[in-house]
């Protein structure tokens, strides 16, 4: 194992899915792992879900993974609910907190969106140096398979927005989202291949059009929030 493929926060977007899993196909990698959110947002989550359960050697859960199995008055996550199977539902419940491995010596640790929680959202262009800090320590949630080491390096999701920094205790990076990136679809390669570790971002267009229209065909309840989601927000961001 040393060219990992790390995506995250695929919510329901199967067009983005499948052509970020085709774009993987051809860069050799030899794992991929999902850092969550499989579900939610986007209309088509039991697909992504068996797309995820079929390529992915290593899967843990998200936010939305957690609070779509809860009972709920909102019309939006009910019709979410409702588009999965009892064995999605099954499946989802089964995931883990974190994935953790070593590369080239250096410990790697991924979740969702922080060591303690899957609902802690930490964004290093919002929180101050120490909450960012704050994603290297260890938690009873990653009980470590490394003793008490903390990571060198971390892997995360949850906040949609790539980000690569350095600091003393190590390097945080966040790979973006797979469904609703503002650009295109986003994921990260680690390449330990030649003794080190490079961590590679990848943006993959897909076609979003033909993803709303999906969701149109479907009558997801909540479309016009998805089509701001993927549409509308990425106009504003580039108009900055």
């Amino acid at each position: 194992m040393s060219k990992i493929a790390i995506i995250s926060d695929i919510h329901g977007n199967l067009t983005a899915l499948e052509a970020v899993l085709k774009d993987i196909e051809k860069r050799g990698v030899d794992q991929i792992f999902c850092l969550g959110d499989l579900i939610g947002k986007g209309p088509r989550g039991s697909e992504c879900i068996e797309l995820v359960k079929k390529h992915c050697d290593k899967v843990i859960r998200g936010n939305w993974d957690v609070f779509i199995q809860e009972e709920t008055d909102n019309e939006i996550v009910k019709w979410f609910q409702n588009q999965l199977t009892e064995e999605d539902f099954n499946y989802l419940a089964s995931l883990p907190f974190y994935i953790e491995f070593e590369l080239n010596g250096k410990l790697i640790r991924c979740f969702h969106a922080s060591p303690r929680s899957v609902f802690e959202r930490i964004a290093p262009e919002y929180h101050p140096k120490e909450k960012c800090l704050s994603l290297f320590e260890n938690s009873e949630e990653t009980e470590s398979l490394h003793s008490k080491r903390t990571p060198d390096i971390v892997f995360y999701g949850d906040i949609h927005m790539t980000l690569l920094r350095s600091y003393e205790t190590g390097i945080l990076c966040n790979v973006g989202s797979v469904g609703l990136d503002l650009i295109d679809a986003t994921y990260v390669i680690v390449d330990g291949s030649y003794g080190t570790n490079s961590i590679n971002f990848v943006r993959v267009p897909y076609d979003r059009k033909a993803e709303l229209r999906a969701a149109r065909e479907l009558g997801m309840v909540g479309y016009e929030e998805y089509y701001k989601e993927i549409m509308y927000d990425q106009f504003m961001e580039m108009k900055k």
